[in-house]
């Protein structure tokens, strides 16, 4: 067993960004097109994370000319190259589920303003932000 965590490990990215659920993302993402290759970026608002260790992904939806796309990411994946924070959000859920039924201005979520210096470790939850 301790062969296929030392296996899992290895393959673990160590340069992940800082997001949460709740926050508005840019996914730099690696398209391969037989020998071409090029990044694609996906932006929009990230509805939760799941499953944990090399596993762990996150749902991101977006609006594509008024239809709402979501799309799921593996987090250690080698084809995401990198992933900024547009926007950070202010939420006290795990999961943005509410948000799929809602229109228009409502389905916006809140900026939350950080004080500066404030370091936000990379998990699941949006309430371990400080601030």
């Amino acid at each position: 067993m301790n062969e296929i965590k030392a296996i899992e490990a290895s393959q673990m990215k160590s340069d992940v960004s800082a997001f949460n659920v709740g926050d508005q993302v840019k996914v730099h993402f690696k398209i391969v097109e037989g020998k071409n290759e090029r990044i694609q970026i996906y932006e929009g608002l990230v509805l939760c994370f799941k499953n944990s260790g090399i596993g762990k992904s996150f749902t991101v939806r977006k609006n594509s000319y008024g239809v709402f796309v979501e799309r799921v990411f593996p987090l250690h994946s080698p084809r995401i190259a990198k992933i900024e924070v547009v926007r950070p959000g202010k939420v006290r859920r795990a999961k943005l589920y509410y948000i799929r039924d809602k229109i228009g201005k409502a389905s916006k979520v809140k900026e939350l303003i950080r004080k500066k210096g404030v370091v936000v470790p990379v998990t699941g939850a949006s309430e371990t932000a400080p601030v």
